[in-house]
């Protein structure tokens, strides 16, 4: 089939970089949220985004002004019912996501495909709850989505080949590679990242090295471009912790458990960069560890 018109539910980090990468690339895109000051603030940072790559030379004011066009938002789900492609962007958590398709799915056109962006949750067991599970799948971007290459695409056990190929070809459009990945808790990346972050909390938590030295370790010794305390307060730390429990629970390995500590930094609302303290404070002009 041939995607025109493609949905993004949630116009968060995620929503608003899967709204700027789609429209750039000449789809007619719309964005949902139930919050006007989260639709308001994505169509703000697109533009800073867009902004930034005329800066750089890669884009002209001609074609931001034809990607800012492309962008249409509503409150109301159910006017993504006429879309060609549905991108489910909301919180990793799901009851709220199982709720959202619930909610979408009577107002559908036959041939639109749904999927989701989830980074961990069980792509088959979302697809059950709608009537169409063959037109299901995982379309899971990297954060920040303009600027990362990779796509994962997960197949449900009945994700179709038809559906697979309209998405395949979707993410070609937009320059970026897909990586193809079975559906199975966290997917490739996250089932290797997290348990790497989750490791350098537990170096933190038993003392084996401070927030910097450890951070400065990964950099230096790994030869990574952030240290991986670092890119947990990137990432956000409930999503952190949300991934480590999907690992958890749905791969019965102790390997698997998350930190102690992880969890008291996000009982303590302590998110990272969005709430301006994780694993460093961010309300100073310089990032300044907090262990």
């Amino acid at each position: 089939m041939d995607i025109q018109r493609i949905g993004i539910i949630g116009a968060g980090q995620m929503g608003n970089g899967i709204a700027h990468v789609m429209a750039q690339a000449g789809f007619d895109v719309l964005l949902n949220d139930i919050s006007q000051p989260a639709i308001d603030h994505a169509l703000e940072t697109v533009g800073k985004n867009l902004d930034r790559q005329i800066s750089k030379g890669k884009l002209s004011e001609d074609e931001k002004a034809a990607t800012v066009a492309r962008i249409s938002t509503t409150r109301t789900l159910t006017d993504l019912g006429q879309t060609d492609l549905v991108i489910e962007a909301a919180t990793e958590r799901e009851a709220v996501k199982t709720a959202i398709f619930a909610d979408l799915v009577p107002h559908l056109q036959p041939h639109t495909i749904l999927t989701s962006n989830t980074s961990s949750i069980s792509i088959t067991r979302l697809a059950s709850g709608t009537d169409r599970p063959e037109k299901f799948m995982g379309f899971h971007f990297m954060n920040p989505v303009p600027i990362m290459q990779l796509v994962e695409l997960i197949r449900g056990i009945a994700t179709d080949q038809e559906t697979y190929a309209a998405c395949l070809k979707v993410v070609e459009k937009l320059g970026k590679t897909a990586a193809s990945a079975e559906d199975f808790p966290a997917f490739i990346v996250n089932r290797i990242l997290m348990p790497m972050i989750n490791e350098a909390v537990y170096t933190l938590y038993e003392g084996v090295g401070s927030v910097k030295s450890i951070d400065e370790s990964l950099k230096l010794g790994a030869n990574h471009p952030m240290g991986p305390l670092e890119l947990a307060d990137f990432i956000g730390l409930d999503t952190c912790l949300a991934i480590m429990n999907v690992l958890h629970d749905g791969l019965a390995d102790t390997k698997y458990r998350p930190c102690p500590l992880l969890t008291k930094y996000v009982e303590a609302g302590w998110l990272g960069r969005k709430t301006k303290r994780g694993f460093y404070d961010y309300r100073g002009e310089t990032p300044v560890p907090t262990r």
